[in-house]
């Protein structure tokens, strides 16, 4: 059979078409190859560029000068200080361990290792992580260290404040899983810390003070009592009275903690620290002021009543964090399904949501029974006008109470299996290739991420190596390689 032209025609075009996307499909492949090794490549030159520039004494700051001479964390910092509070030293070891885990590579494991044996070195006697660890011996015999003799007036501080000791302990526990328990010094340093956590640093009523000592004792301290209002309390600051030993919620602080106790548990398998989490969990409960404010205070004291913190923290009710743990309470019910855990949020939200500014955010602190927004000015004087803050601190904060109630409402309808499934969701973010792409070619010649935000304490201008960046992006491509894996 003779064909025409016209029908050879469309048959070579049929082939060709089929042709092209044949060699398109076996061009994916080699895409997705080339992507892969290029983010490989990318967190290679990142970590070497970090562990052997940017570290001192195997740990990380906050921020660095791109010409590398200016350091600093929350202060100006010198060569032999390294910074615990994210995105310090625990942050950026966990970026290395998650890169680990996604690819093997003992590269990423042994940046790892040595930021984890920097905290060693820094861990407190009493199991946590003060803002900082001093490497210069003269300033070392200042702290009590659990690695150095024991000498006279030395400052034991576990702190729980920003996520210091929490974020800390989440990485060597991290760590410790991803080396099954095998590195004695790691294993150690987690297990001693949670072990602190729990016997200094837990009240008996559940909650957690700022900051935990070796001379702390917490087993019949704060016995459980529901939040009260005082009778009266002073307009003027009447000084700290070490309000660091109190039960606190500031700062997120019972977030991290839980978030750490979980963890524990999941990794470890010891009750104790799900045990520990429902003691904080309800001692949330506990703190729930009664009506006619039914949220939470930044500050309690023994008696479970509003305090003084800082000189520009009064007793109140708190916008900011009674939010976040309204949040809190909901994360908690999708671990357990315990319905008192829901129950305190519909009058919170309620009362939240007719506390909203004209501007639809809320005061960071209101008035005690009367609901008048606090503030103080310049000088610190605690008024009811918001015209001449300081700037250093919010008094105003962010509404989130619109998403709270959405996923309230959402959350309340869950049947259990959902209620489960919605707990055991993986966090895992799956990163686009493009993505992927913007982070690896944001790296420069040396394997730096750099930003021109400048060094706050320093008053630098100019280009920066911001922790914040070099941590986000590290993530980023352990998650990209971790859902590429070969």
């Amino acid at each position: 059979m003779r064909l025409g032209l016209p029908c050879l025609f469309v048959i070579g075009c049929v082939l060709s078409t089929v042709a092209f996307h044949q060699a398109a499909a076996a061009a994916e492949p080699n895409v997705a190859a080339v992507l892969r090794s290029d983010a490989l490549d990318a967190a290679h030159r990142a970590t070497h560029f970090l562990t052997t520039r940017i570290a001192r004494h195997g740990g990380y700051v906050w921020r660095v000068s791109s010409d590398l001479s200016l350091r600093e964390g929350e202060g100006v910092v010198d060569n032999d200080t390294i910074w615990i509070q994210p995105p310090g030293t625990p942050s950026v070891g966990e970026a290395f361990v998650r890169l680990y885990e996604a690819t093997g590579d003992e590269v990423f494991r042994d940046a790892a290792l040595a930021a984890a044996e920097a905290l060693r070195l820094g861990q407190m006697r009493s199991g946590g992580w003060q803002a900082s660890i001093a490497f210069a011996p003269e300033e070392r015999k200042k702290w009590a260290y659990r690695v150095e003799p024991e000498r006279p007036k030395q400052k034991d501080q576990s702190s729980l404040d920003d996520d210091k000791s929490q974020s800390a302990m989440r990485f060597l526990i991290r760590l410790d899983q991803a080396l099954a328990f095998q590195n004695t010094n790691v294993h150690e340093t987690a297990l001693s810390a949670l072990n602190g956590l729990l016997e200094k640093g837990q009240f008996e009523n559940g909650g957690f003070p700022q900051v935990w000592s070796s001379a702390s004792a917490t087993s019949d301290a704060f016995p459980p009592q529901a939040a009260t209002y005082p009778q009266t309390w002073s307009r003027e600051y009447q000084g700290h009275q070490e309000y660091w030993t109190q039960p606190t919620l500031n700062d997120g602080l019972m977030p991290d903690v839980l978030e750490t106790l979980w963890l524990a548990e999941e990794v470890y398998g010891d009750t104790r620290y799900r045990d520990a989490a429902l003691r904080a969990a309800d001692f949330l409960l506990l703190a729930q002021m009664p009506e006619p404010q039914p949220a939470w205070a930044q500050q309690y004291n023994a008696n479970m009543q509003p305090v003084w913190a800082r000189k520009f923290e009064p007793p109140a009710i708190t916008g900011g964090e009674s939010q976040g743990v309204i949040a809190t309470l909901m994360e908690i019910y999708r671990r357990t399904g315990e319905q008192k855990y829901l129950a305190p949020i519909p009058r919170a939200l309620a009362y939240l949501e007719a506390s909203t500014l004209p501007d639809g955010r809320l005061a960071r602190f209101y008035e005690l029974k009367t609901n008048t927004p606090l503030y103080f000015t310049r000088d610190y004087v605690l008024t009811t006008d918001d015209s001449d803050l300081p700037t250093h601190y919010s008094f105003v904060v962010p509404s989130r109470l619109a998403s709270l109630r959405r996923d309230y409402e959402q959350l309340r309808l869950l049947s259990t299996e959902e209620r489960v499934a919605l707990s055991n969701r993986a966090a895992q973010k799956r990163v686009s290739e493009k993505q992927v792409r913007g982070v690896i070619d944001g790296l420069d010649a040396r394997g730096a991420w750099v930003t021109n935000d400048g060094l706050r304490y320093h008053k630098h201008a100019g280009a920066v190596i911001d922790m914040r960046v070099a941590v986000a992006n590290l993530r980023s491509l352990a998650d990209y390689l971790s859902t590429t894996a070969e």
